[in-house]
């Protein structure tokens, strides 16, 4: 049922994980902060309420005498070293008491139960509390002391009640909890500052692709920080590429409706004449047999799967040969010879039927029109840009045959809107790879082969 219930809310947003995580180091952080400053404030109380008391004990030390007599002796008129001495019940208290059972204590110790009536050994000085009396809890300075001349024995007891000290403390929680939230808070509301501000990219990729849903934009344009960038670089790529297959798909479909109206009309018509059935036959095999090329011809082409943004990187070494092998095969009786050379790094990033189709096409054309050599260079292109994730490609295919009139360049390669306006000769395939290497966003040129003498197809595919 939980899970059920987390499914039906979905996952959270990335800015509520910050908060989260952030919220919880900050809970832990402050909170170890604020116990740590507690405890030390702690013990530098308690150190300072000790050596309060050992200041008190030794002003009182220092106006007590004792006479020849043994009479002890506190003048009445001496300044106590803090006026709550004075106040009965303040919670400050100091006692003295000596051998023959003297004692002596401060107005504030009035009517209260200390039991403060030991001797203590000269010399030692203890510090002790919270002491349970019944004044109350007490923090306890004791001092031994022994004169000399004449020898006597007094030992001084200075006394704070504890709730002064826990009500100090109780004050200091009260204003570092309070600090402490504030500052947490203020972190919190920065923090949510920050992460606004240092998501915005993404939520500016997330309304410009909003934007490329409605049809009000065609891409992402930016800028955007390097560390998205990259993000939207390929999706841009992604959405170029999805508009090229729809395109091409597109194209296809119109050119396989437009190519077929015509031996349609032509069939319709011959099924309308009057002429002898065996001509009639003869004509509408002849439209038949062309309409079956014409689909196949278009099937073909839109068989070319395109550029794909994160396909797989091909080697093309394997593949270039095995369709000359197959060529030579078939080309057995020419006698040709195709000589290689193929950078073993060279990849194509694309589909295997693209490149099988792509090199087919240009190396059978080679190996119809060439009298007896063919010429296969294949050459990874090393990226110039560092950010760039793909080398480019250098495809040439040439041959020694007769070449292509310069005249016929500009129209071997525009793309055939028809099925029947196909290239012939050294144009048997080549609206294919025309089309295959524009969806690539490649180049493709047609020129006079400076070492073969014969035609040179150069395919050319800029690095991504």
């Amino acid at each position: 049922m939980a899970t059920d219930e987390t499914a039906a809310r979905g996952p959270l947003s990335l800015i509520s994980r910050a908060t989260i995580a952030t919220l919880l180091v900050l809970v832990g952080f402050l909170g170890v902060t604020g116990f740590a400053l507690d405890r030390a404030y702690a013990n530098a109380a308690l150190a300072g309420l000790q050596n309060r008391l050992q200041s008190y004990a030794y002003a009182y030390l220092a106006g007590t005498d004792v006479s020849n007599r043994s009479d002890r002796v506190i003048p009445p008129d001496a300044a106590q070293p803090n006026s709550d001495f004075l106040q009965p019940g303040s919670g400050l208290y100091a006692v003295i008491v000596g051998e023959n059972g003297f004692r002596w204590q401060t107005p504030s110790a009035l009517g209260r139960d200390l039991p403060f009536d030991k001797l203590m050994p000269q010399g030692v000085r203890k510090f002790q509390g919270p002491v349970k009396t019944a004044t109350g809890s007490l923090y306890v300075l004791s001092m031994g002391v022994q004169w000399e001349t004449p020898s006597y024995h007094i030992t001084i007891y200075v006394a704070e009640s504890a709730d002064l000290y826990r009500a100090g403390l109780v004050a200091y929680r009260r204003t570092l909890l309070g600090w402490l939230g504030a500052l947490g808070l203020a972190l919190l509301v920065l923090q949510q500052i920050l992460l606004r501000w240092s998501f915005s990219p993404l939520r500016r990729v997330a309304r410009d692709i909003a934007r490329i849903e409605r049809g009000s934009a065609e891409r992402l344009v930016g800028p955007y920080p390097p560390e998205v960038s990259v993000l939207t670089r390929n999706l841009n790529r992604f959405i170029e590429s999805e508009r090229e297959h729809l395109k091409r798909y597109r194209n296809t479909l119109d050119d396989l409706a437009h190519s077929l109206k015509t031996p349609l009309a032509v069939a319709r018509s011959r099924l309308e004449s009057s002429d002898g059935e065996a001509e009639v036959r003869a004509d509408l095999l002849a439209q038949v047999q062309q309409m079956d090329q014409i689909v196949a011809y278009q099937l073909a082409r839109a068989k070319a799967s395109g550029h794909s943004t994160f396909a797989a990187p091909i080697p093309v070494q394997n593949h270039a040969e095995a369709v000359v092998r197959s060529l030579e095969r078939v080309y057995a009786s020419k006698n040709i010879l195709c000589e290689f050379d193929i950078d073993e790094a060279a990849r194509f990033y694309g589909e295997e039927g693209d490149l099988l189709e792509l090199l087919g096409n240009l190396l059978e054309n080679a190996f119809k029109w060439a009298n007896h050599g063919v010429l296969l260079r294949v050459v990874r292109v090393p990226p110039r840009d560092p950010r760039a994730s793909r080398a480019g490609l250098d495809i040439r295919v040439e041959d020694d045959g007769p070449g292509i009139p310069p005249e016929q360049l500009d129209r071997i390669l525009q793309r055939g809107v028809r099925g029947d306006e196909r290239v012939q000769g050294h144009g048997i395939g080549l609206a294919i790879v025309e089309d295959i290497v524009r969806s690539y966003r490649g180049v493709l040129h047609v020129d006079r082969s400076t070492e073969l003498g014969g035609a040179c197809f150069h395919v050319r595919f800029a690095e991504m």
